[in-house]
């Protein structure tokens, strides 16, 4: 994988995570926690998808690098 790629899925998968954490401190994650005992779906998808974002990038960025 190009470093430049992984480079780019590891910055947007720690953008995804800011954006699952701050869905999870909103009024609407709030409610849905207080009557069903779990964030929203959108909240659980971003943090889900950041963190698989951010490992596929950054193992490209670990993969890419050659020690010789």
């Amino acid at each position: 994988m190009n470093k430049s790629l992984s480079f780019a899925l590891l910055v947007g998968g720690v953008i995804l995570i800011i954006y699952g954490i701050s869905a999870n401190d909103s009024t609407a994650s709030g409610f849905s926690r207080f009557f069903t005992g779990n964030p929203t779906d959108k909240t659980m998808w971003l943090l889900i998808g950041g963190a698989v974002v951010t490992v596929v990038g950054a193992s490209g960025l670990i993969r890419g690098t050659k020690i010789t």
